[in-house]
């Protein structure tokens, strides 16, 4: 292994430091992006009993906004309910904007890495090219076992420019794949929170936990509450 890395050159160093941290940023993004972790089951229905019950106060605000992200988005909402309709969508729309800006955080990065580590190998095999052709124009063409090992050399950072960059490719897309689904199921609780605590209807969300959805008719009284 060794030996192939100081066969690529200088160009394996930052080669290797671009897939050290793509594999940090897959860990650390595969963690964050949890469903159960960003908008976690039942929480709405949760949210209505407390507002139902009139349970709902500071404290519970405070629990609610570290609870996750889908929290933090409807405790603006909840905290803002009183000034109207119009304050508390523009309040959530605040939260979510923070939140998915949390959400989308180190995509960035593995989204460059996987663009600049294959222009890298390329770099590397040139520079390689480079040097074989000037060695043909030193010795000849005469020993061929020479120039097939520095050809070869030459193709060693190519080969791991692509090695990192494919795996990145897959988990940038995976991971803004992800984050739209996420980002779609908080807006849909987000709008559900609205009709529920200012509007009239009734709405379908699931229940505190249990997994089974039931209906709850919103009614103008519980904007004070």
């Amino acid at each position: 292994m060794w030996e192939l890395i100081s066969s690529g050159g200088w160009l394996m160093v930052p080669i290797i430091l671009s897939s050290v941290i793509a594999v940090a940023i897959v860990f650390e993004r595969l963690w964050v992006l949890r469903a159960a972790r960003v908008a976690p089951a039942g929480l709405l229905g949760q949210v209505w009993q407390w507002v139902r019950e009139g349970q709902l106060d500071a404290a519970k605000l405070k629990t609610l906004r570290a609870d996750s992200p889908l929290g933090e988005i409807l405790a603006a909402g909840l905290a803002n309910s009183r000034h109207g309709r119009d304050i508390m969508k523009e309040c959530i729309q605040e939260a979510a904007g923070k939140v998915v800006h949390e959400l989308e955080r180190y995509l960035n990065t593995l989204g460059t890495i996987a663009a600049i580590t294959p222009l890298l190998g390329l770099l590397g095999t040139v520079i390689g090219m480079i040097d074989v052709f000037s060695a043909i124009m030193v010795q000849g063409t005469g020993n061929t076992g020479v120039l097939a090992g520095g050809i070869s050399k030459a193709l060693i950072t190519t080969a791991a420019g692509l090695t990192v960059a494919i795996p990145a490719v897959f988990f940038h897309r995976f991971f803004v794949r992800r984050v739209d689904e996420l980002v779609v199921t908080m807006e849909q609780e987000a709008t559900k929170l609205v009709e529920v605590v200012l509007g009239n209807r009734e709405v379908d969300f699931n229940g505190n936990g249990n997994g089974n959805g039931r209906k709850v008719a919103a009614v103008a009284g519980a904007k004070g509450a």
